[in-house]
């Protein structure tokens, strides 16, 4: 991967919690809410011997009062080197409002850990959201997957190679669907990303692209005009080969974005992105939306 990739990706994970500013030629067509949000914080969702005191925690943020509300489970991005929960606390606050419940996840980073490591904590905190999120009043057979670059690749491998969850006494039918932002699909060998996935048959396993299969949950793939790299090449790959598979599957790109404002600006509830992550939930969950009055 290009050096600049790396960069600009570990860059993104400490602007992304600056509030974005509404984009005034997309307005509003749909709404879930509103609702009032409750957040709790730094819930250990793994507590073995070798638990980390700061990663192995995660966040809620909840539909005030409500009941029986679908789940958007959500993976940071920063290149797996980077990156915190706790940034995204505007963007949880957003879906909590539309009455989706977004559970916000720290993991373990590089050099510290290698792959699988990642991906593994994405799938202990799974298991939590699971078993514990209807305590929370969510629904726990309404889980929805997604990331934003690097956690788009660690959800993306999640729903395609379920060895992770079996790990977990879990399944991909655990998953209602996946939804990465920006995400990466082909782990390419080279130096940089050696030290972060080793040789090249584990980058080729970490691969989500390796693991397209049938009977996969259905994907909504986004990505940015001006994206990383070949990372908008990347979502096409996936896509067809989703398809291929005889998957259901959607590429959209979000216009005037690049890797950032991509994420930065699903901190509104009226921008593009922000509005097919609320359709898609619509689709495939039992929430409802209703359109918003015009201001």
């Amino acid at each position: 991967m290009k050096a600049r990739f790396f960069l600009l990706a570990m860059l993104c994970f400490l602007v992304v919690g600056v509030g974005a500013r509404a984009d005034a030629t997309k307005p509003v067509s749909k709404t879930g809410g509103p609702c009032e949000v409750d957040v709790i914080k730094d819930i250990a969702y793994y507590e073995g011997k070798d638990a980390d005191p700061v990663k192995h925690k995660l966040d809620l943020y909840l539909p005030k009062g409500k009941k029986d509300f679908p789940i958007l489970f959500f993976v940071h991005g920063g290149a797996w080197r980077g990156g915190d929960k706790k940034l995204y606390g505007k963007i949880g606050s957003v879906f909590a409002q539309n009455g989706v419940g977004m559970v916000a996840i720290s993991y373990r980073l590089s050099p510290a850990v290698q792959h699988p490591a990642h991906v593994q904590d994405a799938a202990r905190a799974f298991a939590w959201t699971v078993h514990n999120i209807a305590k929370h009043g969510g629904k726990a057979d309404q889980i929805v997957l997604s990331g934003h670059s690097a956690g788009g690749h660690l959800v993306a491998l999640l729903a395609t190679d379920d060895s992770y969850l079996k790990a977990e006494k879990l399944s991909r039918e655990n998953v209602k669907g996946v939804v990465p932002l920006s995400g990466v699909f082909t782990i390419r060998h080279t130096n940089r990303s050696e030290s972060v996935f080793g040789k090249e048959e584990s980058c080729k396993n970490a691969s989500p692209m390796t693991h397209v299969q049938a009977n996969l949950p259905p994907f909504l793939i986004l990505y940015a005009e001006n994206d990383l790299g070949d990372l908008g090449k990347q979502a096409g790959q996936m896509n067809k080969a989703l398809q291929q598979a005889k998957g259901e599957s959607e590429c959209r790109m979000i216009k005037e974005r690049d890797h950032v404002t991509i994420m930065r600006n699903i901190a509104n509830e009226d921008d593009p992105a922000t509005q097919a992550i609320l359709e898609f939930l619509a689709k495939y969950t039992d929430l409802k939306l209703k359109t918003k009055e015009a201001k």
